[in-house]
């Protein structure tokens, strides 16, 4: 999927643009960010977990920003 350290995917937006595997880990982490859930008793906006793919592995920071509207 040619993913490079530095990518930034914004939620929903760039869904398409990411490799599907990732995503589907991904997924239930964003939905506990919209919903506005924590992690593990954590105060942080921001979790990581590894793609499953263990040929290509990638490490992913999700982050939760607030929309300015």
């Amino acid at each position: 999927m040619d993913q490079k350290v530095g990518d930034t995917y914004r939620y929903p937006q760039d869904r398409g643009k990411m490799c599907p595997s990732s995503f589907y880990i991904l997924f239930p982490w964003i939905m506990v960010m919209e919903s506005g859930g924590r992690f593990y008793g954590s105060d942080e906006d921001f979790m990581t977990t590894g793609c499953p793919d263990y040929r290509h592995q990638v490490v992913y920071k999700i982050s939760r920003r607030a929309i300015e509207g």
